[in-house]
């Protein structure tokens, strides 16, 4: 991941709504929510929802699809992905005082699988 891309990803998340909306499309999954269903679960309106739903997708953290009249949007697990793993390694500099608790965090999060 570059630098610039890395950027844009957390300066898209260093904002409480976006966070709050971030959070809530990594809880519902793959399958995603409707901008309706974000808006009333979060009670934001539709024009700040609007907003934070762009620049999240703008980052890469969010993608949309149509689905009948209803705009379902998910987190990009990918890009969230790629951005946990260029700031371990980055920032880690492979260091293991460093990376273990991070890495271990991770595994406890379930977004890394346990190793066989």
């Amino acid at each position: 991941m570059e630098m610039t891309i890395a950027v844009e990803s957390l300066s898209a998340l260093a904002h409480e709504g976006r966070l709050r909306v971030f959070r809530l499309l990594v809880s519902a999954g793959p399958t995603g929510l409707a901008a309706g269903e974000i808006a009333r679960r979060l009670g934001t309106p539709p024009n700040t929802l609007s907003a934070n739903l762009a620049l999240l997708t703008h980052a890469g953290l969010a993608q949309s699809r149509r689905d009948g009249r209803s705009i379902i949007y998910s987190a990009r697990f990918d890009r969230m992905g790629e951005l946990m793993a260029w700031l371990a390694e980055d920032c880690c500099g492979g260091a293991p005082e460093v990376c273990a608790p991070l890495a271990a965090a991770a595994v406890r999060s379930r977004c890394l699988p346990l190793e066989a």
